[in-house]
């Protein structure tokens, strides 16, 4: 349901998709994942924003408990492509996009149908940037919207930075490898109510680590004085590259508190912590993603100078 000028209309045939080749797998070849890459970065070239999110793009390099439906014409040029993380579960999530000049063929219902019938009757259909044309599809399969995904930005120099005040008894510092175990135990604390980003284990962390754009002193850690060993809370920054004529883009990847340390002013303080350390790399802008009913956060968020850039929804059916 990715691209915001995607408008598809039509039902392809049983096992294809609008007629053309449908292939199901649990592990893409290299040259599917390659030609996969490369109808992303036309999609996002013309679209303004990316077809699907990190986690499609981390599994396309393969891993369990994912399935990937590909779209071929009859010369094998791939049309259409869609994700589907752990399906047939209740946390069963869809990612799917056309190729821009294939679109307007009937290829993009019939292959959220597919996907959704692996996906199952729980499964959501993220769009990213929710255009008209997304809605339009959502509403032909009678799904409506289940959640939310904000992405806010904001300038790193102009307007300044909020100066930064370090909490009293809290000390800060980078990660290190040792510092895993704690990490984990916050993450999954903080975030035990999120359907992606709690749960984390030693694989899931191992993953991020192999990314090119993991950094470890981008990554900071909040103590208290008093007990050096318990971590507080971290902020995990990004660094997403330049990319043609867009420039590099700073990200706050993870921000998470321990449920015990709230109240002490963390949150404010690590976020500006790595802002700072955003701002000092060059960067002009960051961004970040937050759920469209976290109002805390929101709220914390918009008095640090992030306003609304646009929202990922997750369509899906009413229980």
């Amino acid at each position: 349901m990715s691209g915001p000028r995607d408008r598809e209309g039509g039902a392809g045939a049983r096992g294809g998709a609008g007629g053309h080749n449908l292939r199901r797998t649990s592990q893409l070849t290299q040259e599917e994942a390659d030609a996969v890459r490369s109808a992303v970065a036309v999609s996002t070239r013309v679209d303004g924003v990316e077809p699907i999110g990190d986690g499609p793009m981390r599994s396309l390099a393969g891993g369990a408990g994912t399935r990937h439906l590909l779209v071929h014409d009859g010369s094998g040029r791939l049309l259409a492509y869609a994700n589907i993380e752990a399906p047939g579960t209740p946390h069963a999530m869809v990612e799917a996009f056309v190729v821009p000049d294939a679109r307007g063929r009937g290829i993009a219902s019939a292959l959220l149908h597919a996907a959704t019938t692996e996906a199952g009757s729980q499964g959501r259909i993220w769009a990213h940037g929710d255009g008209v044309a997304a809605r339009a599809v959502a509403e032909r399969m009678d799904m409506d919207v289940r959640r939310e995904l904000l992405q806010l930005s904001r300038p790193l120099t102009d307007p300044a930075l909020p100066p930064s005040r370090m909490p009293e008894g809290i000390s800060f510092r980078t990660f290190r490898d040792a510092d895993e175990d704690e990490l984990l135990r916050v993450n999954n604390a903080a975030f035990s109510w999120h359907p992606e980003q709690g749960g984390w284990t030693s694989g899931d962390f191992d993953e991020h680590r192999a990314q090119p754009w993991f950094d470890p002193d981008g990554i900071f850690l909040a103590f208290d004085e008093a007990q050096p060993g318990a971590l507080l809370g971290f902020h995990w920054t990004k660094v997403h590259a330049a990319r043609g004529d867009e420039p590099a883009l700073g990200e706050v990847y993870v921000l998470g508190v321990d449920p015990g340390a709230q109240g002490r002013g963390l949150g404010s303080a690590l976020t500006l912590v790595g802002l700072e350390h955003l701002r000092d790399q060059g960067l002009a802008t960051v961004m970040l993603y937050v759920e469209g009913d976290n109002t805390a956060a929101v709220n914390t968020y918009t008095r640090l100078g992030f306003t609304r850039a646009r929202a990922d929804v997750a369509y899906g059916w009413s229980s």
